[in-house]
């Protein structure tokens, strides 16, 4: 069965996609730590970030070290965190958070955005892209 991931991929479900290559896809956490909580995967659904290959998990570390250069001229911040847990959904994926405090890593409190702040977040990223 498809992972909500793959879904996502397909565009079965929708989402604000920040950047996609043939291999990878990044979009906006709909649940974010903070503002700009953006969530990098590999198109191939594999469970668990280490079960990947090591040409994908490289290409894939790549892929999100690109995508969270964009995201930190897009979005204040003290820095972008990274974190990789994957315990909620069963596809590999990279958590980039923009951090102002600890607190934005401890998956503990969330932020509200309306539609319209997540595609101008989304468009804001993107715009940074190389």
């Amino acid at each position: 069965m498809a992972t909500l991931f793959t879904k996502i991929i397909s565009g079965e479900i929708p989402s604000y996609k920040v950047a996609e290559t043939e291999d990878f896809y990044a979009f906006l956490d709909i649940n974010p730590n903070s503002k700009g909580h953006t969530l990098c995967i590999p198109k191939k659904e594999v469970d668990k970030i280490f079960d990947l290959d090591e040409e994908t998990y490289s290409a894939l570390m790549q892929f999100s070290r690109r995508v969270a250069i964009a995201l930190e001229k897009a979005v204040p911040c003290e820095r972008i965190g990274i974190s990789v847990i994957g315990l909620e959904v069963p596809h590999a994926h990279v958590h980039l958070i923009p951090l102002h405090t600890m607190e934005d890593a401890r998956f503990t409190k969330k932020q509200k955005l309306t539609p319209e702040e997540f595609k101008a977040i989304a468009t804001m990223i993107a715009s940074y892209l190389d």
